[in-house]
């Protein structure tokens, strides 16, 4: 077991001083923030309006990099990502992050919604995420579960409860493909799943999140039902869903950040 314990720790950023090198430079290059503005807890989004609506309750400016953007709420101890969209950069951010050793990632991302039960503007608390995307098995072999740090979860979970809002629970299917909602093969395996919701990124987020030792959960909210009929979002109906639903989707990322900070909980748990 030591043996291939060494041979893992050394592909990893946080055990690998070269590498480790190159990612703090990286995260600076591709964000325009410098290591020592991040904040030791961080919310991630794929949002530019998500950005502005954080740098406005937080009275920070959004600095952007050759990739990517931040905010650093330093009232609140938390900074901002903008990582852009999809696996591979929802991987990579992961990876950068960890050189920094966050005490907790919280994704406050946008899904589609599967079961019929469900409406848009709908929070979806993932318990874990299908790992149909191209990345994760770079990481972490393929029989090994998708899952996010529980105790993030229950924290968001909380907040939810707290402001007396409704939420669901379930297994997200994290796809790199576009345009599947005319596949008619891939919707009859979703169904067969029982995925609750779809999206790009949560796959890739947890697992790398679990390899890299960076403790992350996300909440979804639901922008749109693709399987519906006229379900698909558009380019009218996202921009009603970040007027309706940004604000509060935000807030509760922010309390959860500040209550796990002022409960001052161990969040990690094993250490490979």
């Amino acid at each position: 077991m030591a043996k291939y314990k060494r041979i893992l720790q050394k592909k990893l950023i946080y055990n690998n001083p070269d590498k480790q090198k190159i990612a703090r430079d990286m995260l600076e290059r591709y964000t325009g923030g410098t290591i020592e503005e991040f904040n030791k807890y961080i919310i991630l989004t794929n949002f530019n309006k998500y950005m502005h609506a954080f740098a406005d309750q937080c009275n920070s400016p959004i600095q952007s990099g050759s990739v990517m953007s931040v905010v650093h709420g330093d009232k609140v101890n938390v900074s901002m990502v903008d990582f852009k969209i999809g696996a591979p950069t929802a991987a990579l951010i992961i990876e950068l992050l960890s050189c920094i050793d966050p005490q907790a990632v919280l994704f406050l991302g946008m899904c589609g919604g599967l079961h019929p039960s469900l409406q848009v503007g709908d929070f979806i608390l993932p318990m874990a995420a299908i790992r149909d995307e191209g990345v994760s098995e770079h990481f972490i072999p393929p029989q090994v579960p998708s899952l996010p740090t529980f105790k993030i979860q229950k924290f968001v979970s909380q907040m939810l409860v707290d402001d007396g809002l409704d939420y669901r629970t379930g297994v997200v299917h994290t796809t790199d493909y576009r345009f599947w909602e005319f596949d008619e093969e891939f919707k009859q395996e979703l169904y067969q799943e029982r995925a609750i919701a779809i999206d790009m990124e949560c796959a890739a987020l947890f697992s790398v999140g679990f390899v890299s030792k960076v403790p992350i959960g996300a909440l979804l909210l639901v922008s749109d039902m693709p399987l519906e009929e006229g379900g698909i979002k558009t380019k009218e109906s996202s921009r009603k869903v970040f007027s309706e639903f940004t604000e509060r989707h935000i807030k509760i990322g922010i309390r959860s950040m500040i209550e796990i900070q002022e409960k001052g909980e161990h969040i990690r748990h094993y250490r490979w």
